[in-house]
C-alpha cells in the first residue's frame, strides 16, 4: 500500500521529467559535444520559468524523486559498463597520470574553496566532475554530500563549458605540441572531463591523423578514471558522517559502515564485478549503459526544473573560475607526467 501511495504522489513528476528527457536525449545524440544532460537542464530551466507555481506543485514529489533516486539508479547501471579486467589490462599504464590529475583537481578545488569562499558542496562537485568523469561523477557524488539541485546544475554547467572548449581545442593543441598518438590518447582520457567530449576529441584527432586509432585508448583511460568514483564517494561519505557527528556531538565509537557507505555505490561496484566475472558481452551491457545515460538525462531535467535561473547566473562567476583553474591544472599535469614518464 505504501508503494502504491508513493507512486500516486510521484508519477506525475516522473512522467514530466521523462517528457523533457526524450527531446533532450535526441538533441544530445545529434550534438554529442554538448550532450543530453546539458540540454535536459536547459529545457528544465526554461519550463520552470513558464510553468506557474500552482501547476508545478503537483509535480514536485515526482521531480524530487527523479533528481535523487533516478540519479542513483543511473549510477548503479553505469557499473555494467565497467569491465574491471579490461581496464586493469589496458588502463594501468595510465594510472600514474590519472592519480596525479585527480589529486591536482581535488587540491585546487579545496584551495580555491577556501580562498574564494565558494560553497563547499559546489566546490566538491566541480572538483570531482573535473577530475573523474564529468556528469557521471557529479551524479554519484551529489546524493552522498546531499547537494541541492541548484548546486548540481551549477556544477554540470561549469563542467559542460570546459568540455566543449577541450573537445574543440585539444586536437589542434596536441598537434602543435607534437604529441604522439599514444600521448594524445592519454591526454584526452585524463584531461577532458566527460566521456562524450573525450570521444569527440579523440575522434577529431583520428580524423587529423589517419590510422591513429586513439579513440579506443582514450576511452579505456577514461573508464579507468571512472573507477575513482568508488574511493572518492566512500571518502566523502565518511567525511559527511564525521561532520554530522561533530555537529550533533555523537560518539565516534558509534561509527556505522552501513551509514557511511552509500547503498547505491555498493550496487555500482557489484554491477562492475558481475560484468567482469561473467564477461558480459557488449550486446548485453550496451543497452544497460544507454539506459544509465538516459536516467542521468531524466535526473538532469528534474534538476533543471528545480533550479533558480536568476540565482544560478548571479552566483556563477566563482564556480566558473574554479572550473577553469582545475581544467588548466589537470591539462598541465597530464602533459607534465607524460614528460616525466617519457611518453611525450
Amino acid at each position: 500500500m505504501e508503494l502504491v501511495k508513493d507512486f500516486g504522489k510521484t508519477w506525475r513528476g516522473v512522467l514530466f521529467a521523462l517528457v523533457i528527457a526524450v527531446p533532450a536525449w535526441l538533441l544530445g545524440k545529434q550534438f554529442e559535444v554538448v550532450g543530453g544532460p546539458v540540454f535536459a537542464i536547459l529545457l528544465g530551466m526554461v519550463l520552470a520559468l513558464l510553468v506557474p507555481a500552482e501547476k508545478g506543485e503537483p509535480l514536485q514529489a515526482g521531480v524530487k524523486f527523479t533528481s535523487k533516486k533516478v540519479l542513483q539508479y543511473a549510477v548503479i547501471l553505469l557499473g555494467f559498463g565497467l569491465n574491471l579486467a579490461q581496464i586493469a589490462q589496458v588502463g594501468m599504464t595510465s594510472l600514474p597520470i590519472i592519480v596525479s590529475t585527480i589529486a591536482t583537481s581535488l587540491v585546487v578545488s579545496y584551495v580555491l574553496c577556501r580562498a574564494l569562499n565558494i560553497p563547499g558542496k559546489i566546490s566538491t562537485l566541480v572538483g570531482v566532475g573535473s577530475s573523474i568523469c564529468g556528469g557521471s561523477a557529479i551524479a554519484a557524488t551529489a546524493p552522498v554530500i546531499e547537494a541541492e539541485d541548484e548546486e548540481v546544475a551549477q556544477a554540470i554547467s561549469v563542467i559542460f563549458l570546459f568540455n566543449v572548449i577541450a573537445a574543440l581545442v585539444f586536437p589542434t593543441l596536441g598537434g602543435m605540441l607534437g604529441l604522439t598518438n599514444e600521448g594524445f590518447g592519454l591526454f584526452a582520457g585524463t584531461a577532458v572531463n566527460d566521456t562524450s567530449s573525450v570521444t569527440a576529441a579523440a575522434a577529431a584527432w583520428d580524423g587529423m591523423h589517419p590510422g591513429a586509432n586513439t579513440l579506443d585508448d582514450a576511452t579505456i583511460v577514461k573508464l579507468t578514471r571512472t573507477l575513482a568514483i568508488i574511493p572518492i564517494t566512500l571518502g566523502l561519505a565518511f567525511w559527511q558522517l564525521r561532520s554530522r557527528r561533530r555537529a550533533g556531538g555523537e560518539a565516534r565509537s558509534a561509527f556505522s559502515l552501513r551509514r557511511a557507505f552509500p547503498t547505491f555505490i555498493v550496487f555500482f561496484v557489484l554491477a562492475s564485478v558481475v560484468t567482469t566475472v561473467f564477461s558480459l558481452p557488449a550486446a548485453v551491457t550496451a543497452p544497460i549503459k544507454e539506459l544509465s545515460k538516459f536516467f542521468i538525462v531524466m535526473a538532469m531535467a528534474a534538476i533543471g526544473f528545480n533550479t533558480n535561473v536568476v540565482k544560478l547566473v548571479r552566483t556563477g562567476g566563482k564556480p566558473i573560475l574554479m572550473g577553469l583553474v582545475c581544467w588548466v591544472a589537470i591539462a598541465c599535469v597530464s602533459l607534465g607526467m607524460q614528460r616525466v614518464l617519457g611518453i611525450w
